[in-house]
């Protein structure tokens, strides 16, 4: 079980290691910056590590983004809701089109509705300036970016069976 467990925190820890750096490809579309590698990355820590190595991995890529001064704090929002939902869907159905699917809609919704208030009480933007899902377009291009590449790498590796044995190695 700990073994286990070591294995499954040093996955944790090179993904956010690949969600840190790739954030340097990010892009700006609108108000948020898009960092399709931070939810490739969401989507792979759900199919291989879980739901809550998910959502721990997003938080500290997302806190080290922002300490490096390499996101915004609508960083938390953008990857912590699609980490955590995707890993959900998962863990409940085993089918990687839907955990693509649970990665944009809680990204894109749920992430882009929650990054409102985060702007508004966090960053000081103002309210009459800022529709309500002013996040939710920007936000749903990143997670729609990194879901297409993750689904490519996903699919190729389930094909040669290297996906099965990567989940057995792991304990998942």
């Amino acid at each position: 079980m700990q073994s286990t467990n070591t294995k499954k925190l040093a996955a944790a820890g090179v993904f956010c290691a690949v969600a840190v750096v790739g954030s340097l490809l990010s892009f700006p579309v609108f108000g948020s910056k898009c960092a399709p590698v931070q939810h490739m990355v969401n989507i792979l820590c759900a199919v291989l590590l879980g739901p809550w190595y998910g959502l721990g991995a997003a938080f500290v890529a997302s806190l080290i983004r922002n300490l490096l001064g390499l996101g915004s704090l609508m960083a938390f929002p953008g990857s912590m809701f699609g980490a955590l939902l995707c890993g959900l869907v998962y863990q409940k159905t085993r089918s990687i089109s839907a955990t693509l699917l649970g990665e944009v809609f809680g990204t894109a919704v749920l992430g882009g509705l929650c990054a409102y208030p985060v702007a508004i009480f966090l960053m000081g933007q103002n309210a009459a300036e800022l529709a309500f899902y002013a996040y939710v377009i920007p936000f749903l291009i990143s997670t729609a970016a990194g879901a297409l590449v993750s689904a490519a790498l996903l699919f190729s590796l389930k094909k040669t069976v290297v996906l099965q044995s990567m989940q057995e190695a792991i304990g998942r």
